[in-house]
């Protein structure tokens, strides 16, 4: 993973955190791929931390589904299967729709203007074919849209499965056309949300994710 996650080395009291950010950010980017074995040593160095808090981190992303661990081998970054993908955005398709659903009624103007910045700065980083950061702005955008204050647990949930299809999220948006075709999906979802139209919103989100795993099974599909 050389290169993977290099930056200045945190302040102790964030050196747990510091590692996490660091292998998130390094799975986004693709350095660490699915399959890819994590040579904690090599992350460690690059953070400019020790072992222990590489490895503490790794258990969080265990926990999360993006890393697996093996004995005696190590942790690999989460290689899915593209029935594991299929089951994932299916569970994703019924848990935000009802979120969805919930949430639109309580959007008010706070909550419009974060959706709206955070749709801004998906257009900024598409342009600028900064992945992560339209991965960022983008997970911004949809959380803006679904939570509420009833929906404690139905999010926790949604936040796993979305986390343990991190890495791939992050491949489709290495193309230009994916990162313009989000860009337009997501103005539809916009413009469901101010119309207050529950149906067309759910419609649009649906639509959005199936593009996406259509996407990544071409991805898996190819040698």
């Amino acid at each position: 993973m050389s290169g993977a996650a290099t930056a200045p080395g945190p302040g102790p009291q964030t050196t747990q955190q510091h590692a996490l950010d660091g292998l998130r950010r390094a799975i986004v980017a693709g350095t660490l791929r699915p399959g890819q074995r994590v040579a904690q040593e090599e992350v460690a160095q690059g953070l400019g931390v020790s072992v222990a808090p590489v490895r503490e981190a790794l258990r969080v992303l265990e926990q999360e589904g993006q890393v697996t661990y093996f004995p005696r081998r190590g942790y690999f970054v989460t290689e899915l299967r593209m029935a594991d993908l299929t089951e994932i955005y299916e569970l994703r398709d019924v848990l935000e729709e009802r979120a969805a659903r919930r949430s639109l009624p309580t959007l008010d103007d706070d909550a419009l203007q974060r959706i709206a910045l955070a749709a801004r700065d998906c257009v900024a980083a598409a342009e600028a074919g900064d992945v992560a950061g339209e991965l960022e702005a983008n997970r911004r955008f949809h959380f803006a849209i679904l939570e509420s204050p009833e929906q404690v647990h139905a999010m926790r949930v949604i936040r796993l499965l979305w986390d343990s299809t991190e890495a791939y999220r992050a491949m489709y948006y290495n193309s230009p056309r994916e990162r313009r075709a989000a860009i337009d999906a997501h103005e539809r979802i916009v413009a469901a949300i101010e119309r207050r139209d529950a149906d067309a919103l759910v419609a649009e989100l649906r639509a959005h994710r199936e593009r996406a795993l259509d996407v990544l099974a071409g991805i898996l599909a190819t040698p």
